[in-house]
């Protein structure tokens, strides 16, 4: 078969597989699972590899699963990565009434569309035209979430960066692959079911705070307490007034929660904890943002005579979609969902773990407009299952098919021209620098 035979030949295999593809999606969507927890979606994943004759690998980065299938040969390795968790969102209709986990980011349709990736390059006999494997990976914990919680999987040696990708990275999970592609839906906010091509995001840093005041009976005896959660509210108000401070372009942000404000309401508050993200566009923002931040924060602590102790530790690095792939992956796109609704992406102002994947190696994160209410919110809900499961497997099948077809000259373009933007080592470097406490 020629190229536009076998691109049609895969199409074909995942419109048959329709209901197959959304009940996959659906199912997980039904038992959503919080970051280095998903032992049942990763079960599923199993499962539906087993069913398809996939060799894996599980446990990686306590839950990741990562399937191969061999190409005509093995030049290279294309990644499609789909990722296991959801984020914390209590109030939406589908939230587990325990941990409070909801699929409102759309997690649950990135693993059904990986799944169809699979079974139409397996069912329609792609890989034997192709000149390089697919890997299927199914990566936990995207969401930055319960940051005290995996802090301590850290301390106790179970992992040592607090996202799927980055524990990943460290680990070699990702050294045999070349180049990676994910989707991501987003809000419909035109009525027309855009595809957003990946542009740039902010990065950020992790951040814990503690403020130790001293108890006393808030209406009997104030004087002789310290009142960490004023504390608290001043270094919070410090960082405000430094806003004017952080330039546009670097759109810095820090959006912090308390997780412990005090213990009874008639004792002065002696024991406060938040938590909180310093992000920015770029690393060296990040790095300037982070000392105001800090500053303001200490400064809080000594306006009241509080101690304070600041643990910052690595987050996310900035989102650098590669421009080369986003080509094939936008002329495949308008195939399928006309020219005129697949536009060029902006900076967006989160972030995704995928940033750090980005620096060093080609990796494309399309946006895609399949939902309705805002992601992370409880009136979050796909309307339109096409854009959200079946044209999004579609298009990434496509663009694999161009990557690696014949003796995969695309993607061997692709490579040469792509200079790193750091090198693993580098990139490890990079985010001890983060791991520290003040």
């Amino acid at each position: 078969m020629n190229k536009e035979e076998l691109k049609k030949k895969v199409c074909q295999v995942i419109e048959s597989k329709r209901e197959r593809i959304i009940a996959i999606g659906e199912s997980i969507y039904r038992e959503p699972e919080l970051g280095f927890k998903e032992t049942k979606t990763a079960a599923k994943v199993e499962k539906l590899f087993r069913e398809m004759d996939i060799t894996y690998d599980k446990g990686l980065a306590i839950t990741g699963v990562k399937g191969r299938i061999k190409g005509k040969q093995s030049n290279r390795t294309v990644a499609v990565l789909g990722e296991l968790d959801a984020v914390i969102c209590a109030a939406h209709q589908a939230a587990d009434p325990l941990t409070g986990a909801a699929h409102c980011c759309g997690h649950n349709a990135q693993i059904a569309v990986v799944m169809a990736v699979g079974m139409a390059l397996l069912e329609s006999g792609a890989m034997e035209f192709l000149a390089g494997d697919v890997v299927l990976f199914a990566v936990p914990a995207e969401e930055y979430v319960e940051i005290t919680y995996r802090n301590k999987l850290r301390e106790e040696g179970k992992i040592e960066y607090l996202g799927g990708k980055q524990e990943l990275i460290r680990l070699g999970a990702f050294d045999d692959i070349d180049m990676a592609l994910q989707i991501h839906l987003t809000t419909n906010h035109t009525g027309a079911n855009v595809v957003r091509l990946g542009s740039t995001s902010n990065g950020f840093i992790g951040k814990m705070v503690h403020y130790e005041g001293k108890a006393a009976h808030a209406a009997m005896a104030p004087a002789e307490g310290v009142n960490a959660l004023n504390a608290a509210m001043l270094g919070i108000m410090g960082v405000h007034a430094q806003r004017e401070t952080f330039r546009e372009e670097d759109y810095v942000r820090f959006h912090p929660i308390i997780t412990q404000g005090g213990d009874l309401v008639n004792v002065v508050p002696d024991d406060v904890r938040m938590e909180s993200y310093v992000r920015a566009a770029t690393l060296n923002a990040l790095k300037e943002s982070n000392i105001k931040i800090d500053r303001a924060l200490r400064a809080g602590a000594d306006a009241v005579g509080a101690k304070v102790a600041i643990q910052s530790l690595p987050g996310y690095l900035p989102m650098n979609n590669n421009q080369n792939i986003n080509q094939v992956f936008k002329s495949n796109a308008e195939v399928l969902y006309g020219k005129e609704r697949v536009i060029n992406g902006t900076h967006e102002a989160g972030s995704t773990d995928t940033g750090d994947l980005s620096h060093i190696m080609p990796t494309i994160h399309p946006w895609l407009e399949a939902v309705t209410g805002a992601l992370h919110s409880k009136e979050y809900s796909v309307a339109d299952v096409d854009c959200a499961y079946i044209k999004p497997a579609q298009t990434l099948a496509m663009t694999i098919i161009d990557l690696l077809y014949g003796e995969g000259e695309i993607a061997e373009n692709i490579l040469s021209e792509y200079t790193p933007l750091l090198s693993k080592e580098q990139y490890i470097e990079f985010l001890n620098s983060f791991k520290q406490n003040s």
